[in-house]
């Protein structure tokens, strides 16, 4: 069975880790990276390559939305 590869990007470590211990619990689901802002986020999901981003649209430097934007390009 393949299982989803997800990544969480969230700017607060206490919902990321909330996030990812919920998403670990789910045999379906593999939580392959997380993320603290935007920055991090764009370069970590083109090396890893997850199924599903998680995003926080607030977040430092870059927003949710921006962040999406460059991952797409």
């Amino acid at each position: 069975m393949t299982k989803i590869r997800i990544f969480v990007a969230d700017d607060h470590a206490l919902v990321r880790m909330g996030l990812v211990t919920l998403l670990k619990m789910e045999r379906d689901f593999d939580v392959v990276g997380e993320a603290e802002d935007g920055q991090a986020t764009v370069r970590k999901v083109l090396k890893l390559k997850p199924d599903i981003v998680i995003m926080d649209l607030m977040m430092p430097g870059m927003d949710g939305i921006e962040t999406t934007r460059a991952i797409r390009a």
